[in-house]
């Protein structure tokens, strides 16, 4: 593993449960919408750093000119390149938010989901990001709101210590980013597939808690995002 890597506690441990959460993600591609709204990425290079299984790699290279996966842990990485195998224009390597192996100035957009190495305290990151975009550049970072929607309670609740909604939205605004607020929604096709969801993205006594208070037909969860986006 690279130096410098920040262990992810979901995809890292669950990988096929994370692959179902993908899938349930955003059926209506409004977080998609809203990157396009700032970035349209076709006949552009791409940067998705934290690429995990590669998920949303080919989305990328349906129009892009060429796209970059970077992720650190070994096994992800290779899902990842064997998802995206016939695809010449797409390359999936070892790196890190801090370290990625690409030259100076080029790439166009650089996507961040749910990675753990951006937030609060992530200048490094932040850094490199910077070193890599060409002038006219976009970084989009799509982070949970844990101020609003279903999920977002849930998530208040099973991670009291870490930075709330007001302190990250200070952090993005002082590092010059603009928002764009996402309600979007999880819609499973099994009530054991979101069980199985939860029970990865929250500590066990809060999914418990949750799941127990969720009438058992309940397959869809209103969940909110904000996209966070900066040019160079």
């Amino acid at each position: 593993m690279p130096d410098g890597t920040r262990p992810s506690p979901n995809i890292w441990h669950h990988t096929e449960t994370y692959e179902v959460e993908n899938r349930a993600f955003d059926p209506d591609g409004l977080v998609e919408a809203a990157i396009a709204s700032v970035q349209d990425w076709a006949d552009l290079d791409v940067l998705d750093l934290g690429c995990g299984t590669g998920f949303h790699l080919r989305r990328f290279a349906a129009t892009a000119r060429h796209v970059t996966g970077v992720e650190p842990h070994p096994d992800l990485r290779a899902l990842a390149a064997r998802r995206t195998r016939r695809l010449d224009h797409v390359a999936v390597l070892e790196g890190t938010a801090q370290s990625v192996p690409l030259a100076d100035s080029s790439v166009d957009l650089v996507h961040s989901r749910w990675a753990y190495f951006f937030g609060p305290g992530c200048g490094p990151g932040l850094v490199e990001v910077e070193r890599l975009l060409r002038p006219g550049g976009v970084h989009v970072v799509v982070d949970n709101d844990a101020s609003r929607s279903t999920f977002g309670g849930w998530f208040a609740r099973g991670f009291p210590d870490l930075p709330g909604p007001a302190e990250k939205r200070a952090f993005w605004e002082t590092a010059g980013y603009h928002r764009v607020p996402v309600l979007t929604r999880w819609s499973f096709e099994t009530r054991a597939d979101l069980e199985a969801v939860v029970s990865i993205e929250l500590p066990t006594p809060t999914a418990r808690e949750v799941l127990a208070d969720l009438p058992g037909t309940t397959l869809e969860v209103d969940y909110a995002v904000d996209v966070w986006w900066r040019r160079t």
